[in-house]
């Protein structure tokens, strides 16, 4: 019974601090993976002007506007100044995103997701990029949300002319392991494993298996002690190298790179390939580093004769 649990251990240790954080990892690429397939859409979408404004009703498609905040009226319509038109946004109930400032060549933090109700909080003359359908509201043009186009709102502080490279920049979460997943996970992880422990604390003959089930809890953080450390610095340095990669292989689809570099496509799927090797094999190396603190860990207590075999 006592070395039956111990395969049980590690699942639980897999399950809960790999499987459930990585798939949460998935998720939120394929979440900003829509989200810039979402933005080329609209940035490459009619602008709009005082001129067509002036010059249509009701009209399908979509549309793109940029401007500064003016006011917020009624709690969910926003008015966005623009050079020669001033336009209403019903923002109730949809999900808007500040791009944070950035300045140097290092890859910029992700997008930061804000509810309509907190946009009261940015101060007048904020710049927006909007983009989404037309639909006539109180008697006049609003942009206005739908299921099947959801409104994009953007609030920014950089140059016009440099939007579209820093959105698409930005789009990459820059730990995908640490994600909406992960802390509950972790929890949930560890809670399992104190009462694996628990269980056999009363009984001498499965004294390993009670320091095995608590050593497990604290899995992810032998990441960041030595004498494996030294691997997880490789693994953050690695990580980093293929975010970038991946972010040119982003801004190459969109033809967003310099125009020295002539081929875009091959570009992005040198990259593409490059990034999964390269992440690969940083996973490697941090499981390598978590396993040989395991070890180190496991030869002090034996030293110590904490446990023996």
């Amino acid at each position: 019974m006592g070395l039956s649990i111990y395969p049980v251990i590690l699942l639980i240790v897999i399950f809960w601090y790999v499987i459930v954080p990585l798939t949460g990892g998935f998720f939120n690429r394929y979440k900003w993976k829509k989200f810039r397939s979402r933005f080329n859409e609209i940035r490459l979408s009619q602008l709009l002007n005082y001129s067509q404004y002036t010059q249509m009703n009701e009209k399908k498609g979509l549309f793109r506007f940029t401007g500064n905040i003016e006011s917020i009226t009624d709690g969910h319509t926003l008015w966005i100044r623009g050079d020669d038109l001033t336009m209403p946004v019903s923002i109730e109930k949809t999900i808007c995103y500040l791009l944070p400032k950035h300045e140097g060549e290092g890859l910029p933090e992700a997008p930061e997701q804000i509810r309509w109700n907190q946009t009261s909080t940015l101060t007048e003359g904020t710049k927006v990029f909007i983009g989404g359908e037309l639909k006539i509201k109180n008697n006049r043009l609003n942009f206005v949300s739908s299921k099947e186009h959801p409104l994009m709102i953007i609030f920014y502080n950089c140059p016009d002319d440099k939007l579209a490279f820093e959105v698409v920049r930005a789009s990459r979460t820059r730990n995908e392991y640490w994600n909406s997943f992960t802390p509950a996970s972790l929890v949930i992880g560890a809670l399992i494993l104190v009462y694996i422990a628990a269980s056999f604390l009363n009984r001498p003959a499965f004294r390993l298996t009670v320091i095995t089930a608590f050593a497990s809890i604290f899995v992810p953080a032998l990441s960041v002690f030595p004498p494996g450390f030294i691997f997880t610095v490789f693994y953050r340095r690695l990580t980093l190298l293929a975010r970038r990669l991946r972010v040119t292989r982003d801004l190459a689809l969109f033809n967003l790179l310099p125009k020295e570099i002539t081929s875009p496509q091959k570009t992005a799927i040198r990259g593409t390939i490059r990034a999964y090797f390269i992440e690969a094999f940083a996973w490697i190396l941090l499981l390598l580093g978590i396993i040989i603190n395991i070890v180190f860990i496991f030869l002090i207590l034996i030293f110590f004769e904490v446990i023996n075999f």
